[in-house]
């Protein structure tokens, strides 16, 4: 299916044109929109929506970090108010970064540290709706880059037949990244189990710098948000490279509907990624691989998702944190 943007003769939205003349399709953001169960939003990484349309969020308990806190750091939303409707996941996690909600409505996180007493974090963890843990990956406080350690995992998804993706790699975004940084993606299958692995420290194809976010297409292809050498990476499910993306700016996260890719860009400027790019959310077509709108945002975070009633949010890691929603626009036919 076409978008409307593709044709200038259907529905243009109201907005004013963003980077280049392309079109933005909502209104302006609303930044620290949501209220957690907590009182103060603390760093997020990651909202995600669920098979309902529920949307979950990540709050790092009122700071940027969940180490020794008994907030739960997963939040699910009330979108007609902000207001949090439960947490879960209090005591579990260091540093929430990656979240994944799957086909049955479960919850998967990814935990970048380590807790001052090395018991906790580096691990991947499944938990129900109500917050009970169904499964892990990982050695909790144990770095590693063999198949069963994680460097610093940024991300996780799981396909439809249950198998697996997590992005390790989550690091100081440098020029030269040591050797013996994990830069990798990991396949397992639905109970857990090592498939394969590829990737490593590089800006070649198959190679990553900060691999962020993941994200899956109709078609099963695999979306790495190469966050360092500022493109998106596709892969299929067995780890064979199919395409670079760099029109969709610096990727910190994705949200993949149908044809329809939104790419949330948190750090891009001239000095990281010449030619005037801009932070924002890219939106556009997958079949064509092409940009065709773009939602202009100096506080632009690294999630991002779109609600079944169309309007945008997303997940803010630094101040001011929180949670932004971009109402979606009302739209009209072009009158000659």
């Amino acid at each position: 299916m076409k978008s409307v943007f593709a044709f200038a003769f259907v529905c243009l939205p109201l907005a004013a044109l963003a980077q280049d003349g392309i079109p933005n399709p909502y209104g302006a953001p609303q930044h620290q929109w949501a209220s957690p169960a907590s009182g103060a939003w603390g760093s997020s990484a990651g909202i995600e929506r669920g098979p309902r349309g529920e949307i979950w969020a990540i709050d790092r308990c009122g700071a940027n970090s969940c180490d020794g806190s008994d907030h739960g750091p997963i939040v699910q939303l009330d979108l007609a108010t902000g207001k949090a409707i439960k947490s879960i996941g209090a005591g579990l996690f260091v540093f929430p970064h990656g979240l994944h909600v799957d086909r049955r409505g479960n919850v998967w996180v990814t935990d970048g540290a380590i807790s001052k007493d090395g018991s906790k974090g580096l691990q991947v963890t499944q938990l129900s709706p109500d917050g009970k843990v169904l499964m892990t990956l990982g050695v909790a406080g144990q770095r590693g880059n063999d198949e069963t350690h994680f460097q610093s995992p940024s991300d996780v998804i799981t396909a439809p037949n249950g198998d697996i993706f997590v992005a390790d790699g989550h690091a100081a975004i440098q020029p030269f990244i040591p050797a013996n940084l994990n830069m990798r993606v990991m396949k397992f299958d639905s109970q857990g189990k090592f498939i394969t692995q590829w990737g490593k420290p590089g800006a070649r194809y198959s190679e990553f710098n900060n691999p962020h976010a993941l994200g899956l297409d109709s078609k099963g292809r695999l979306y790495v948000a190469d966050r360092g050498n500022n493109r998106t990476q596709i892969f299929d499910q067995g780890g064979k490279f199919v395409a670079e993306w760099k029109q969709f700016g610096r990727p910190s996260g994705f949200f993949i509907t149908g044809d329809r890719l939104y790419a949330i860009d948190a750090d891009s400027s001239e000095a990281n990624h010449p030619g005037g790019w801009k932070k924002g959310v890219w939106i556009g077509s997958i079949s064509e691989a092409k940009a065709e709108a773009f939602v202009p945002d100096e506080q632009a975070g690294e999630g991002v998702v779109v609600a079944p009633d169309g309007n945008m949010y997303g997940a803010v890691n630094v101040v001011p944190r929180g949670i932004t929603k971009y109402p979606k626009q009302a739209s009209r036919e072009k009158r000659s």
